[in-house]
């Protein structure tokens, strides 16, 4: 999904919006975030990181963490929210993303960084 960088998180929500509308369970989706935390995330955390962890384990609601997240997760669908402007941070952003996606993995901002990439625009990536 092409989006600025700017952009990138506005077009995730909306991504995941369109997931859930289309029949998703919210369990089912994780929001990774390159570059800054996603406000829904940094809400959560706001209750502590104890209540924080639990809602990946329960596995109820969509989770939001940042691709830097060193706990095991693994999700049906990922949105990857890139932030990345330059080609090397994109490509090892989606790999690190590919890694927590089970069946789909949608990237939203700077697609254009993952030209001649094995990701192509417009094309699912296999997870």
């Amino acid at each position: 999904m092409p989006a600025a960088p700017e952009n990138a998180l506005a077009q995730a929500d909306q991504t995941v919006d369109q997931l859930l509308e289309s029949g998703r369970e919210p369990g089912d989706i994780l929001v990774l975030t390159s570059g800054r935390p996603h406000p829904w995330q940094q809400h959560e955390l706001s209750f502590g990181e104890g209540r924080y962890w639990a809602q990946l384990a329960e596995a109820s609601d969509v989770f939001y963490a940042d691709l830097a997240l060193t706990r095991p997760a693994r999700r049906e669908v990922v949105v990857l929210v890139l932030e990345a402007t330059e080609p090397g941070p994109a490509v090892l952003a989606v790999e690190q993303a590919r890694s927590h996606a089970v069946a789909l993995l949608v990237v939203c901002g700077a697609t254009a960084q993952l030209a001649g990439a094995a990701v192509v625009e417009g094309q699912p990536v296999p997870a």
